[in-house]
């Protein structure tokens, strides 16, 4: 054999060999598959699919290992609950959805996805979390409290809080919909006509003004905290117990939870099953949902903190995880608030957005540099006439004339910022954003401190501020330790949100987040996308 078919038949071996392996590997392989950001999702009818609420990742292994001893093949995509809806309603196929909130289901367009056989998982309630000190000052401790004592204390100036953004999670709107429901005096259900009340709204406002800080998500509401100064959060009873678990293994001080007596708002974690006239499909539906409804399944949820009674349960909870030093009250029936139709959260959601949120203050650092020139200059200024216009009123986040917005454009130098504080202002800015063309280096750390120059000085009772930066490169003009310094100089809470963009430095962008407890965008997948997301955090 001359050494020409040797070569020849020495490939057919490994390619022989390299085709067996990959065949063992799909028969034997993992049954569950995890696409965690749902970005190349695709609809198979050989894969049970599960989109899934975010908060839900927490279970990964454990259905991992349900889905392996079963023999079953599920792949679950995650996104924020709001999100999910929807990609639904936008014609993605799933076999299942699991949310954190029933009133989403009734979100989803029945005339385009049929979901039946809900079943709520767990009870999570929405409770405020106050310093445990604080908490004793304001008369909170071993004490019955009325939502009204806790409206009274914030819109007394006496307590700060936290929350996520009412208009971009479940979280946040679930405790929007239970003050709203409180200030509007407990009716029997919240209507159009309530929300027209002029003095409920100015209620609303002052309300809101005690928010110091909001978040995009839940996950992340937790780490800010943990990283952060801040006296209060308002938020799920689970999240209340994950912080305090890092607070007390940072030897910080923890947070008491106050159950308002007079009601609460609920979230119960229902899944439901999405006709797809495949019976192998709801069988394997029915085999998760007996499994997260059994005895071990349950035990688990209530591990993660999340409870599976509403109150007065007869066998004693875990007090490592419901503690009752943290104000966790497993025993006390908890009184859920009723919420209003789908069309009148909706049109709350807008009211929030429009007139009740506080103002921001926001600093825009846009990379002009000469690696943006072609189609990154295009998608930039894509991405900022849809901020910036009522095309962002799309997500519900669009600004208003109550905001202030600054945009700081960079390259080799900053020479100029553009202010805007009315819709002519907007108009103006989005020109020069539009007529400004790429070239130079990146002087990203100057543009930034340039940032904080222009919200230091700002009045944080009136205004939330927070600079967001984007770039598609690497820092090569000025240095961290200079924006270092100037930060604390300034010692005041400025959150920096980068947007990463192309081949920019990702290192560079976490040392800012980190420095200011803020957060670092994937932009790379769509500017227009990144902008709406962080757009949730301030």
């Amino acid at each position: 054999m001359n050494s020409k078919n040797k070569e020849n038949n020495g490939w057919t071996i490994v390619v022989i060999v390299v085709s067996l392996l990959i065949i063992f590997a799909q028969l034997n392989g993992n049954n569950t598959e995890y696409n965690q950001e749902g970005r190349d999702y695709e609809y198979s009818n050989h894969v049970f699919s599960l989109i899934a609420s975010s908060e839900n990742k927490v279970l990964d292994s454990e259905i991992k290992n349900f889905a392996e001893k079963e023999d079953l093949k599920i792949n679950i995509v995650y996104d924020d609950t709001l999100k999910i809806t929807k990609r639904l309603n936008n014609g993605e196929q799933f076999d299942a959805v699991w949310l954190s909130n029933s009133i989403w289901m009734y979100a989803i367009d029945s005339s385009k996805v049929r979901v039946s056989d809900t079943k709520s998982t767990s009870i999570n309630p929405i409770v405020f979390g106050i310093r445990k000190n604080k908490a004793n000052e304001l008369g909170f401790i071993d004490k019955d409290i009325y939502t009204r004592d806790i409206i009274n204390a914030v819109q007394s100036g006496n307590l700060k809080f936290s929350m996520s953004n009412p208009v971009t999670t479940n979280s946040g709107a679930s405790a929007y919909l239970g003050i709203l429901t409180t200030l509007a005096g407990n009716p029997e259900v919240l209507t159009s006509e309530t929300l027209k009340n002029e003095e409920l709204k100015e209620k609303l406002k002052t309300f809101f003004g005690g928010l110091e800080r909001s978040s995009g998500d839940e996950d992340y509401l937790e780490e800010m905290f943990v990283n952060g100064g801040y006296e209060a959060v308002f938020t799920y009873e689970s999240s209340i117990i994950n912080i305090n678990k890092k607070l007390e293994s940072k030897g910080k001080e923890t947070l008491y939870a106050v159950y308002p007596i007079d009601g609460v708002s609920i979230s119960d974690s229902p899944i439901g099953y999405i006709d797809q006239k495949d019976e192998s499909k709801k069988e394997t539906y029915d085999k998760l949902v007996a499994y997260l409804l059994s005895n071990k399944g349950q035990k688990l949820l209530a591990s993660m903190g999340r409870r599976t009674w509403y109150g007065g349960i007869t066998d004693k909870a875990n007090t490592k995880i419901f503690n009752p030093d943290w104000g966790i009250n497993t025993k006390k029936y908890i009184s859920p608030l009723k919420y209003p139709s789908t069309s009148v959260i909706k049109e709350a959601l807008m009211l929030y957005q429009e007139s009740l949120r506080k103002p921001v203050h926001v600093v825009f650092c846009l990379d002009y540099s000469g690696s943006m020139y072609g189609p990154g200059i295009e998608e930039l200024q894509n991405a900022m006439d849809f901020i910036l216009t009522d095309r962002a009123a799309e997500e519900m986040l669009q600004f208003t004339g109550e905001d202030i917005i600054d945009v700081i454009p960079f390259n080799s130098e900053y020479n100029n910022s553009w202010h805007a504080h009315s819709e002519e202002e907007i108009a103006a800015v989005l020109n020069n954003i539009k007529s400004r063309q790429p070239g130079g280096g990146t002087a990203l750390y100057p543009a930034t401190e340039k940032a904080l120059e222009l919200l230091k000085d700002e009045d944080r009772t009136k205004y939330n501020t927070s600079v967001i930066v984007m770039t598609d490169g690497e820092g090569n003009i000025g240095t961290y330790e200079s924006l270092n310094k100037k930060y604390k100089e300034i010692n005041i809470p400025i959150p920096i949100y980068s947007i990463k963009f192309a081949s920019a430095d990702e290192r560079q962008l976490q040392r800012m987040a980190q420095l200011s407890n803020g957060k670092v965008f994937d932009g790379t997948l769509g500017l227009v996308d990144a902008f709406t997301e962080v757009r949730g955090y301030n």
